[in-house]
């Protein structure tokens, strides 16, 4: 790591304290949504929609606000599924990455899912189908969990 840690609060690489982020577990029936990342870290495998909270934003406002960006889906959001953390160190120990994702179930309401700037191939997978695709670390639990509670959260 090179500089201060003043110099890099404002970077994803090597952040001076955790970034908060959101990810969605979009369901359309029994099938999530599901994009291929663009760009490091993990790029090419599947994950879910999400990315960075803005400053004033609430946490679902940023998942769907992020879900319509990268695949250009819209949603209603459940509830709360779980969160994940997300640390990435270098060869020395130092942090170069750290997110704090709180990530959330919702329902599918229009758009099909279209590839972007930050989203390559979309698909809409089953849970027991997840096994069999290149994911991000910790992804196919995410959906695994979305789904065990989807039910609960519709019947309110």
């Amino acid at each position: 790591m090179s500089g201060d840690a003043s110099s890099h609060a404002g970077s994803r690489l090597y952040p001076a304290l955790p970034l908060l982020a959101v990810s969605v577990c979009v369901f359309r029936g029994a099938q999530a949504l599901l994009a291929t990342r663009t760009r490091p870290p993990f790029e090419g495998a599947f994950s879910l929609p999400g990315g960075l909270v803005e400053a004033g934003e609430t946490l679902e406002a940023a998942a769907l606000r992020e879900l319509l960006e990268e695949v250009g889906v819209e949603a209603r959001v459940l509830g709360f599924n779980r969160h994940v953390e997300s640390i990435e160190r270098d060869e020395a120990g130092g942090v170069r990455r750290h997110f704090v994702i709180a990530s959330f179930v919702a329902e599918w309401i229009a758009g099909e899912g279209t590839p972007g700037l930050e989203a390559g191939e979309v698909a809409w997978a089953a849970p027991e189908a997840l096994d069999a695709m290149t994911l991000t670390p910790m992804t196919a639990e995410v959906v695994r969990a979305a789904a065990a509670l989807a039910p609960r959260l519709r019947a309110g």
